[in-house]
């Protein structure tokens, strides 16, 4: 059985060797460390630690392997669209470290974020996924999954398989009533896959996870760990879920904004088409992400997190 990533990353000799490998890039920098590293938080998925220097705070994140693409993937977004991501300082793209500036507080923690916070946000957002839609090799070169709407239903009945497959005590395993429901909506989900292949509106960087605490103040997306190559819109369903619970956001401003940026693409009507497909695919892709997320999980930390992958597919029951 393969080590817990979290296990792995709070042991002494990757410490050591983050440590060598962090004072080199600080170096290189034209900085100098100014006190010990500090590892503020792990998770299944990532580790981060804060790095004093005498020209300011650094932050340095690992991932696990599944997620080792993100620093060569921030790398190249940050070339391709310097207004939208903030280059990182140094990169190991083998192992999925990165070193990057403290860009001082996210716009999540700078306040509680308002209809024209998402609304810029999501704009950006936008612009970002249209600048970035004719580089798929690129992106999915660096291990992103290709999580287009045609591989959907084949993705689909592989995740229905395999955690249908995992032991009974295991939080999202697939009892015989998950798998009735989940077959019965099968058509439903490959029509709306349809939909989504057929649009025009394309498939291109999905984040996967956008909100205020991964955006700076100036709107500076991060946090690319969750990203795929799907279709544009399904990058809506994460905020929707969110706003949906806030009473002080009005949701119809933040998807117009999104809408408005591919309106020489597609009308309102198709928007709103391919936004209800995408209730389907983004469950499905969604439950991709935690899989992999948990894939080095330890026993405890499955306690925790370990119904994700379920949660997000059965929702296709709920499309």
């Amino acid at each position: 059985m393969a080590q817990p990533f979290s296990s792995l990353v709070t042991s002494p000799t990757w410490r050591h060797d983050v440590e060598a490998w962090v004072h080199d890039r600080v170096e290189e920098s034209g900085r100098r460390l100014s006190g010990p590293l500090d590892q503020v938080r792990v998770r299944p998925w990532s580790t981060q630690l804060t790095v004093p220097t005498d020209q300011g705070r650094l932050w340095f994140k690992a991932n696990t392997p599944a997620m080792h693409f993100e620093p060569a993937l921030h790398q190249l977004l940050a070339a391709l669209s310097p207004d939208d991501v903030a280059a990182p300082l140094a990169v190991d793209p083998a192992r999925g470290w990165m070193l990057t500036a403290d860009r001082g507080p996210t716009l999540g923690e700078l306040r509680n974020a308002t209809t024209d916070d998402w609304v810029r946000l999501l704009q950006h957002s936008a612009v970002l996924q249209r600048r970035v839609a004719d580089r798929r090799e690129e992106v999915v070169g660096l291990g992103v999954h290709d999580c287009s709407p045609s591989r959907v239903p084949e993705r689909f009945d592989s995740l229905v398989e395999q955690l249908s497959n995992l032991q009974v005590e295991h939080p999202s395993h697939l009892g015989a009533d998950d798998l009735a429901q989940l077959e019965a909506r099968r058509p439903d989900l490959v029509e709306a896959a349809v939909v989504l292949d057929r649009s025009p509106v394309p498939s291109t960087l999905q984040h996967g996870d956008v909100h205020p605490k991964n955006a700076f103040a100036d709107l500076r997306v991060f946090d690319f760990g969750d990203v795929q190559w799907a279709h544009a819109v399904e990058v809506l369903r994460v905020p929707f879920g969110i706003i949906s619970q806030d009473d002080s956001v009005e949701w119809a401003p933040v998807r117009d904004a999104y809408y408005e940026v591919w309106s020489d693409v597609a009308d309102r009507r198709t928007m709103a088409a391919l936004f209800e497909a995408t209730a389907f695919t983004q469950a499905v892709n969604r439950c991709l992400v935690w899989v992999d997320t948990l894939q080095l999980a330890d026993a405890d930390e499955l306690v925790e997190w370990g119904m994700a992958p379920r949660h997000q597919l059965m929702r296709v029951v709920d499309a």
